[in-house]
């Protein structure tokens, strides 16, 4: 994975054409961004294909994820019928990986990430399809999305590879994963876990309560003392900070901001502002 990803949630709503959309992944991965994250329910596959139909040869400069598991109405045989549920059976599984193979108009996927915990996993029958992704070549790595660190654990008790990630929400407004144990166990077994949201999905740009209008004040403050930096920018040096070395996501379509996520990677916090932001958010000071 590149040190920072780009997020496709909210592809569908850029209003790209597939030039425009290739347009901007090659400016992206020129700064350093290459890992495109994808999942079926996003709607964003076939976009991202015919745009990189019209240039296959970026293919092998990108590492492609994307995700499975979930079931929505309005998905075809895809989708429920009547129950949005989770499926992370054989059957679908595949399904799912063929699917998104064809949109995406490439013939394997670097990473394969199980979107949400299926409370009916059964982890042997998982471990046998992964397997058999893998061999024919159609998945090279596996990992998880939104689970618990148990629930991890359970999952790659059963597999010979190691899970290479788990994808889960974090930002200086959502610090759950600093102490349920998820970002503990991804240090302790090297699977350095991907944030998504990790501007509060945009609140920390127009902030609507005391908390928030704390932590931006406190990161505008982190970004004073860094020649002015941006706040885009101080979020993913203090995400980045983090010595589970995670891989953020951007989860936007304007390449300047791209551009100022980058420059957060030459950012290096002190520990007095990285807990500046934190007690911002977290309303008190550390005991």
């Amino acid at each position: 994975l590149s040190p920072l990803v780009l997020g496709f949630w909210r592809a569908k709503h850029w209003g790209y054409s597939s030039s425009e959309l290739l347009s901007f992944v090659e400016q992206a991965a020129d700064l350093g961004v290459t890992t495109m994250d994808h999942a079926m329910v996003y709607r964003s596959e076939a976009l991202f294909g015919e745009a990189l139909a019209a240039k296959p040869s970026l293919r092998h400069s990108l590492s492609i994820v994307s995700k499975c598991g979930i079931r929505p109405q309005g998905f075809g045989e895809l989708g429920a019928s009547e129950v949005n549920h989770y499926d992370f059976s054989a059957a679908y599984t595949r399904q799912s990986v063929e699917a998104s193979l064809k949109d995406l108009k490439t013939d394997y996927l670097d990473l394969l990430l199980l979107h949400r915990p299926d409370f009916l996993m059964d982890v042997h029958e998982i471990a046998d399809t992964f397997s058999r992704l893998k061999a024919e070549g159609k998945v090279k790595h596996f990992g998880v999305s939104n689970f618990t660190p148990s629930q991890f654990a359970l999952l790659q008790s059963s597999l010979t590879e190691p899970l290479l990630t788990n994808q889960v929400e974090c930002s200086p407004l959502h610090l759950d994963p600093l102490t349920n144990g998820v970002l503990d166990q991804a240090q302790q077994v090297g699977a350095s876990p991907m944030f998504w949201s990790c501007l509060g999905g945009g609140r920390l740009f127009k902030p609507t309560n005391q908390r928030e209008k704390a932590v931006v004040e406190a990161l505008l403050l982190v970004a004073s003392e860094h020649n002015g930096a941006s706040l885009e920018a101080i979020v993913y040096a203090w995400l980045r900070a983090l010595p589970c070395q995670p891989h953020p996501i951007l989860g936007t379509g304007n390449i300047e901001r791209v551009k100022a996520a980058v420059k957060g990677l030459d950012i290096t916090l002190s520990r007095e502002q990285w807990y500046r932001v934190w007690e911002a958010s977290n309303g008190a000071p550390v005991p």
